[in-house]
């Protein structure tokens, strides 16, 4: 998967794996561990194991002024690139996985898109590919009109002259070396002592992390290591920058700190970037548009607002957060029948030919003192779930709940309006905004 042979190539990976895999020493699985360590996260650094092996594009690639040449005779020089204002990145990909099948197809700019959906969706293999750490089976990938990767050309450029910055989960720092050497390590090889020291520290003041050069990865806390991955990721001035989850190994303080250093630092990165997350509310924050995956498949692509207000199947409302959902028919114009809740509801978007379910968020759901508004209906509480800010309300439309799974809806609430809820005789009355019933297929 990463083009060359090892002689000729041993600058790009570390001398003790090449002599292991020369003797024979590990296995491939213990190999492989040790090759993706040792990828500079942001150049990427290729490893150039096996690719003949496992790949069989060739070892041509196409470079950056569109001339055909060999890579990997050479170390990788200085990058001449530089981001144009037309910066894009276009994938269209498939890759067979056990279990299923990846396919993707999108294209993006500037702008940061985030990646959503379940673990194992195959949102970090479309980086992984992008990345040339994998190679798909079939497709195209593009970044601002450079071929990276083209199965019908015969055109897999190897991973270290992508361009791209490429930030994992675990941040997978050296932890021999010192964070001014783990920043070093992604550049370029023959760059002279003063520029490699003032490249570092530009980007040291960048995650403001200024006098801590001389540190080792164990001496730093878990937010500090993930902003020197960052700066690792960020000193080659990559194309594209690639974050797989940077806040999953965090606890939720320093996640809320770094997720906001994070959104300023993509604010001025002027390159395409791509942010895996399973985490909803992350995904919304950061990034404006979103690519919907589940199972190898993208069900959704869009701005977040449209992904999020008006989720086209019942697979992305799921995805999305919605917890409330009934199979629907349409029985009049702008009436529907949720049949799962036993109601009539009025709506104001169009029913869609195919319409099979209607869903409503939690935190959407009204209660109200007066049952004659339209979309209003009486309901009992079957039972309750509590969280430090906000109380969730399992409730039973239109009679009295047998026990306590015995519920139509979720309804969530802050504590201050529980406070003045809870006390309130049965039935409650809840009313269902028409504006914000999703209608789907």
């Amino acid at each position: 998967m990463l083009a060359g042979n090892i002689p000729g190539q041993t600058q790009t990976i570390p001398m003790a794996i090449y002599f292991a895999v020369e003797a024979g020493a590990m296995n491939e699985a213990w190999i492989w561990v040790l090759i993706i360590m040792s990828i500079s996260l942001s150049g990427i650094v290729a490893t150039n194991v096996w690719q003949q092996k496992r790949s069989h594009l060739g070892e041509t690639g196409r470079r950056g002024d569109g001339e055909m040449g060999r890579w990997g005779d050479g170390e990788m020089a200085e990058p001449s690139f530089s981001i144009s204002s037309n910066t894009s990145l276009l994938v269209d990909i498939q890759k067979q996985l056990s279990g299923f099948s990846l396919e993707a197809s999108f294209n993006t700019g500037q702008v940061p898109l985030g990646l959503l959906g379940a673990s194992g969706a195959g949102k970090s293999m479309i980086l992984r590919c992008i990345a040339g750490v994998e190679t798909p089976t079939h497709g195209r990938i593009v970044l601002n009109g450079r071929v990276l990767f083209d199965a019908k050309e015969g055109i897999n450029v190897p991973s270290r002259d992508r361009h791209i910055g490429y930030l994992v989960q675990n941040y997978a720092l050296f932890p021999h070396l010192t964070v001014a050497q783990n920043i070093a390590f992604a550049l370029p090889k023959g760059l002279d002592a003063a520029t490699v020291k003032q490249r570092v520290a530009q980007q040291l003041e960048l995650v403001q992390l200024p006098g801590l050069e001389n540190r080792y990865p164990h001496q730093l806390s878990g937010g500090q290591q993930q902003r020197v991955a960052l700066a690792r990721a960020l000193v080659t001035r990559p194309e594209a920058l690639l974050l797989d989850e940077p806040f999953s190994a965090l606890d939720t303080h320093l996640r809320t700190q770094l997720e906001r250093e994070m959104s300023l630092t993509l604010s001025r990165y002027e390159g395409v970037s791509l942010f895996v997350t399973h985490n909803l509310e992350e995904a919304y924050r950061i990034c404006e548009n979103l690519l919907v995956m589940e199972k190898g498949q993208v069900v959704a692509c869009g701005s977040k607002q449209e992904i999020f207000e008006r989720p086209a199947t019942y697979s992305v409302a799921q995805l999305t957060g919605c917890k409330n959902f009934s199979r629907a028919i349409a029985i009049g114009y702008q009436e529907i029948e949720a049949s799962d809740w036993g109601v009539r509801l009025q709506v104001i978007e169009s029913i869609p030919h195919n319409l099979a379910y209607v869903g409503v968020r939690a935190h959407q759901l009204i209660f109200t003192d007066n049952g004659d508004c339209e979309n209003t209906f009486p309901c009992w509480l079957a039972s309750t779930s509590e969280t430090p800010h906000r109380m969730t309300l399992y409730l039973k439309l239109n009679s009295s709940p047998a026990y306590e799974r015995d519920y139509h809806l979720q309804a969530e609430v802050f504590k201050e309006k529980w406070i003045h809820l809870k006390d309130r005789p049965f039935p409650w009355y809840v009313q269902f905004n028409p504006f914000r019933l999703m209608l789907m297929k």
